[in-house]
C-alpha cells in the first residue's frame, strides 16, 4: 500500500482519469436509494471512461450483518451495473474492503495527531452519557464535543503530558477526536447544489479512530478516497452535513479534494421524509431490490425481484428519481442512459416514490420483451404452480397475456384460467347475460366446436359469427357466455386466440360444465 506522501503528488495527474465508488455499509439490505447512488456513479464513469468501484466500507462493527456484503454484490449484479475494481474482482488499489485495511489508517491519525488537527480521548461512554444529562438537565440541548467544551473533557487537550502518556499506555477508552479550528467558513463547491458553506463553530469534533482501533466512516472514507484516487465522490444528500469535516480533513492532510455531488432525497410517497422499508411494508410495495430476510425482526421483505419487476425498467425508473434528461423521454436501456447522462441535471429537491410509475415503466419492458425472454420467466414459476404445460404454449400465453401484466405474476392472476378454470365465476354477470331460451344455442355451438377439425382463432369466430348471424342473435347474447364458460371471468385477450390456445377439449369440457351452472343459477334466481 502507497504511503502517504506517494501519492500527494500523483492524484493532480490524474483527475482527468475519472474514478468513482459506491461505498455501502453492509448493516443490512441495500435499500433501493442506494441503488440509484450506484446507479449514477455507474453511468457518470461510463459516460466518460472512467472506473466504477466497490467498497465495502464494514467499519462498524457493531452493526455488521454478515449476509449483507453478499446480497449488496447481488443486487447489483441483477441490474447489470458491474463495478471494474471491488471484492472478489480485484484492481490495484485494493484490499476493497476497510476491516482488511485496517493496519494502514493508524499513520494518518499519527500524522493529523502530530500536525495538531487531532487529539487523543479518554471519555468512557458512561462519562459522555452524564455529561449529556447534566447539559440537558440544565436545558443545554444539543451540547456538542467542539472547541467550546473540549477542555472540559478527558483528552490529550486538557490533561497534562504525563496523565496522557499514562492513560495511552493503559490503553482503555482511547479514541481519536478532529480538532476544528475556530473562526472559519468552510466552503466548497457541490455539482448539484452548487456552492455550499458551513462555519467550523458549529461542527463538532467527530471521532475518526474509534477505541477498537477501528476508523470511523469520516477517516477511512478520506483516506480509502485519497488511496483509491477517487476523483468524483456521488452519494446522498444526509452525508452533506459531514463533507465540511471532509473538506476540512483533505486541506489538513495536504490532500486535493474531489469533486462532490449531493443527490437527492427519495421520498415517501406520501407524506414528508426519507422512503424507509416500513413505507414499502405500510403501502404494500418493495423497497429492497431483492428479498430480504430480517433475523431481528424475523420477518421477510419482499424484493422487487420477487415483486416481478424487471431489472432494466427498475433501472430506468429509478434514474429518473433525481435526474432530468432534459427531453419528454422517459425510455432509456442502461446503455442509453450512459450516453444521455448528464450530473448537471441532476436536480436538488427530493422525489417522491410512486410504485405506480414503476409498475408502469415495468409493463412498458414486458411489452417490448421478447416472448421467448418472457418464457424464461414465466416457464419456472408454472412448474412451480404445478401446472404442466410446454414451452410453445408458453410463448403462446405470454404473447396473449404480456400486454395485460404490469408485473410478472400478473401473467398468472390475471391468465390464471388458460391453466386451470377458476373455482369461483362471475356470477354476477352469468346472471345478467345469460337467459334460459338461449340454452339451445350454446349446445348448438358447443356441438358445431366439438366437431371442428381445425380449432384455430379465425375458425372459431367463423363458426361463432356465423351461427350468431344466421339465427339473428345479438353479440350480446352470446359472446359474453362464452368468454364466462371458457374463462370463469369476463377479462382477458381475445377470446377466439384464448379459446384456441385452450385446446378443443378444453373449451368444450368448461363450456359443457358452465353452462349447466348458468342454466342452474338462471332457475335459482327466477325463483
Amino acid at each position: 500500500m502507497p504511503l502517504l506522501n506517494n501519492q500527494t503528488n500523483k492524484y493532480h495527474l490524474r483527475m482527468s482519469n475519472v474514478r468513482v465508488r459506491f461505498a455501502p455499509s453492509p448493516t443490512g439490505p441495500l435499500h433501493i436509494g442506494g441503488v440509484r447512488t450506484a446507479l449514477y456513479n455507474y453511468l457518470f464513469a461510463k459516460k466518460n471512461g472512467g472506473t466504477f468501484i466497490l467498497r465495502i466500507e464494514d467499519t462498524d462493527q457493531t452493526r455488521y450483518v454478515p449476509e449483507a456484503e453478499e446480497y449488496i454484490i447481488k443486487s447489483l449484479e441483477w441490474f447489470g451495473i458491474k463495478p471494474e475494481e471491488g471484492p472478489g474482482i480485484g484492481g490495484d488499489f485494493g484490499p476493497y474492503r476497510q476491516s482488511e485495511r485496517k493496519d494502514l489508517y493508524g499513520q494518518y491519525v499519527t500524522d493529523l495527531i502530530e500536525k495538531g488537527h487531532a487529539y487523543y480521548c479518554f471519555d468512557t461512554s458512561a462519562e459522555l452519557t452524564t455529561w449529556r444529562e447534566k447539559n440537558e438537565a440544565q436545558k443545554i440541548y444539543g451540547v456538542k464535543y467542539n472547541h467550546a467544551t473540549r477542555m472540559e473533557m478527558r483528552n490529550s487537550l486538557s490533561l497534562s503530558k504525563e496523565e496522557t502518556d499514562r492513560l495511552l499506555k493503559e490503553g482503555e477508552n482511547v479514541t481519536v477526536r478532529l480538532k476544528i479550528p475556530t473562526g472559519r467558513n468552510i466552503e466548497f463547491e457541490d455539482a448539484v447544489r452548487g456552492a455550499v458553506s458551513f462555519n467550523s463553530d458549529e461542527l463538532d469534533d467527530k471521532i475518526i479512530l474509534k477505541g477498537d482501533g477501528m476508523p470511523t466512516y469520516h477517516l477511512a472514507n478520506i483516506v480509502d478516497d485519497h488511496l483509491m484516487e477517487i476523483t468524483h465522490v456521488i452519494r446522498g444528500e444526509e452525508w452533506l452535513p459531514s463533507t465540511a469535516h471532509h473538506v476540512l480533513m483533505y486541506e489538513m492532510f495536504g490532500w486535493t479534494a474531489p469533486s462532490f455531488s449531493h443527490l437527492p432525497l427519495i421520498l415517501k410517497p406520501v407524506g414528508s421524509g426519507k422512503l424507509s422499508k416500513r413505507d414499502g411494508a405500510k403501502f404494500g410495495f418493495p423497497v429492497f431490490p431483492l428479498e430480504w430476510h430480517d433475523k431481528e425482526e424475523d420477518k421477510t421483505y419482499q424484493g422487487f425481484k420477487e415483486d416481478g419487476f424487471l431489472p432494466e425498467a427498475v433501472t430506468n425508473f429509478l434514474s429518473l428519481l433525481g435526474w432530468n434528461p432534459g427531453t419528454d423521454e422517459e425510455m432509456f436501456s442502461l446503455e442509453e442512459l450512459i450516453k444521455a447522462f448528464d450530473p448537471s441535471r441532476i436536480v436538488k429537491s427530493g422525489a417522491k416514490f410512486d410504485i405506480d410509475k414503476a409498475r408502469w415503466f415495468n409493463q412498458q419492458y414486458i411489452i417490448a420483451k421478447p416472448n421467448t425472454e418472457l418464457v424464461d420467466l414465466l416457464l419456472p414459476i408454472a412448474t412451480e404452480k404445478g401446472f404442466d404445460v410446454s414451452e410453445d404454449f408458453m410463448l403462446k400465453f405470454a404473447d396473449l397475456m404480456k400486454e395485460r401484466a404490469e408485473v410478472i405474476p400478473d401473467f398468472f392472476t390475471a391468465g390464471g384460467f388458460f391453466f386451470e378454470m377458476p373455482t369461483e365465476i362471475d356470477q354476477k354477470m352469468a346472471k345478467k347475460k345469460y337467459k334460459l331460451e338461449n340454452r339451445p344455442h350454446f349446445d348448438a355451438l358447443i356441438e358445431s366446436m366439438e366437431g371442428m377439425q381445425q380449432f384455430t382463432s379465425s375458425s372459431l369466430e367463423s363458426v361463432v359469427k356465423s351461427y350468431i348471424a344466421d339465427n339473428e342473435l345479438s353479440f350480446g347474447a352470446i359472446m359474453p357466455i362464452l368468454r364466462l364458460g371458457a374463462c370463469g371471468t369476463m377479462k382477458g385477450p381475445d377470446l377466439f386466440e384464448t379459446m384456441e390456445l385452450l385446446g378443443k377439449d378444453t373449451v368444450v369440457s368448461r363450456m359443457k360444465e358452465s353452462i349447466e351452472i348458468f342454466s342452474a343459477l338462471k332457475k335459482a334466481q327466477n325463483g
